[in-house]
């Protein structure tokens, strides 16, 4: 299983037009079967952001799916309202527990 994951700290304020830019063109139809995307933000400061998804395969898997055949504009239309990038990458999930 393959997490993508980016921790994004935006500019004061601004949460609302970066999700509304984020998510323009997302839609279930571009995620590959068996996958499950997450925007999460943190309850003490409202302008750190982390988006991630889950994608139950290998990494050349989920490239090759064209999930992120427009990731490009997607990062260009969020562009103005991002501060700073921390985490950003592509993980395996070593471990995982359902209950």
């Amino acid at each position: 299983m393959i997490c993508a994951l980016t921790v994004r700290k935006l500019k004061p304020g601004t949460f609302e037009a970066f999700r509304e830019a984020f998510m323009a063109d997302e839609s279930t139809e571009g995620m590959p079967p068996g996958s499950q995307f997450f925007m999460i933000r943190n309850s003490g400061d409202p302008d750190e952001v982390i988006c991630f998804g889950l994608f139950d395969g290998t990494e050349e898997e989920l490239r090759g799916s064209g999930a992120y055949s427009e990731y490009d504009e997607q990062v260009a239309a969020i562009t103005p309202f991002v501060e700073s990038v921390g985490a950003d990458g592509m993980y395996e999930v070593v471990e995982h527990q359902t209950a």
